[in-house]
């Protein structure tokens, strides 16, 4: 009798240890989808917004540049400025980079390590 009760335990535990192993193998599969989904959401609008972003600078730029031309009346007076500031901010970011470096890690630490 123990040896059957004890056959019938170890048949119950194997269907047991089967079943967690199935559910821990989906658990974490629906864990990476979710992390997957999110990295790449976070991408796509990074790359939307960017772009738009891009153009809209690039416009605002043109405008900038053809309105400091007609103050100035010259086109290469108007264009200089403009990328003398672009210049100027390059130059800026490029000294400031290692400040600016922590919060850019601490804010991709927080979604990386959900």
């Amino acid at each position: 009798m123990a040896f059957e009760e004890l056959k019938n335990d170890l048949t119950g535990l194997k269907t047991e240890m089967r079943s967690f192993i199935e559910h821990s193998d989906e658990y974490y599969r629906l864990k990476v989808f979710k992390i997957l989904s999110k990295h790449a959401a976070g991408i796509l609008k990074f790359l939307v917004i960017g772009t738009s972003s891009i153009f809209a600078l690039l416009f605002l730029s043109f405008a900038a540049c053809l309105g400091l031309s007609e103050v100035f009346d010259s086109y290469l007076m108007g264009f200089i400025i403009v990328a003398s500031f672009y210049l100027l901010v390059t130059i800026l970011l490029y000294l400031f980079r290692e400040k600016l470096n922590t919060p850019v890690l601490k804010k991709l630490s927080k979604y990386y390590f959900v």
